[in-house]
């Protein structure tokens, strides 16, 4: 089980890179700005592309009455998001102990991957309900009120991954280097699973 609780114990601790590199990023580009305008999304808060990016989102976004970019301390997910990381990597490296020293079974570590899965899809559940109020939930006094062709207001959600159009902006959203680590982590986590089982059955046999 050495080489399986290797692969649990560097899968887990790939998740520790959250704590430096950003989960997402969402770019806006348009003819006006020759450099598109960008925030990358930290499990602990939002930070500009740039060193303007944010002031200057903000701006934009006061004119058709979206509220302004969160800061830490405004919403409850830059607090609870990095403790649940360090929670699930500190477990994951224990797991990983535990079976090296034969004290659990390797089954454990496809629990340890189930409930990240779980905790990722929940994270993105509320990336996305975040996102939705921010591009739906409009001053109602503000200087532009934009409306669809059916009477409707606009809405100016940006995509939760790929590409969208928003007036005359392309927005962007993709995972940053920290989401890739995240899910890097996580296949190797699953694949230590499946040599822990496999080892399993050889013993066996």
């Amino acid at each position: 089980m050495k080489k399986a609780s290797i692969l649990m114990i560097v899968g887990s601790l790939l998740l520790l890179g959250l704590f430096k590199f950003p989960l997402w990023n969402i770019m806006l580009g348009a003819p006006q700005y020759p450099e598109p305008l960008g925030m990358n999304i930290f499990i602990n808060g939002i930070e500009g592309q740039n060193e303007f990016d944010i002031q200057n989102i903000d701006g934009l976004n006061h004119y058709i009455g979206m509220k302004t970019l969160p800061k830490p301390e405004d919403m409850w997910e830059f607090r609870v998001f990095p403790m649940v990381v360090g929670g699930m990597a500190l477990l994951g490296v224990l797991f990983g102990f535990l079976v090296l020293t034969k004290k659990i079974g390797y089954q454990w570590f496809l629990v340890w991957f189930i409930l990240m899965t779980i905790l990722g899809t929940l994270g993105m559940y509320d990336f996305n309900a975040w996102m939705i109020d921010y591009g739906t939930n409009l001053d109602p006094n503000a200087i532009m009120k934009l409306q669809n062709p059916d009477g409707t207001p606009m809405s100016y959600k940006p995509p939760l991954l790929g590409h969208k159009k928003l007036l005359n902006f392309d927005a962007f959203s993709y995972p940053r280097l920290g989401g890739y680590l995240m899910f890097v982590g996580m296949l190797l986590t699953l694949l230590a699973y499946i040599i822990g089982r496999r080892n399993f059955k050889l013993e066996r046999v």
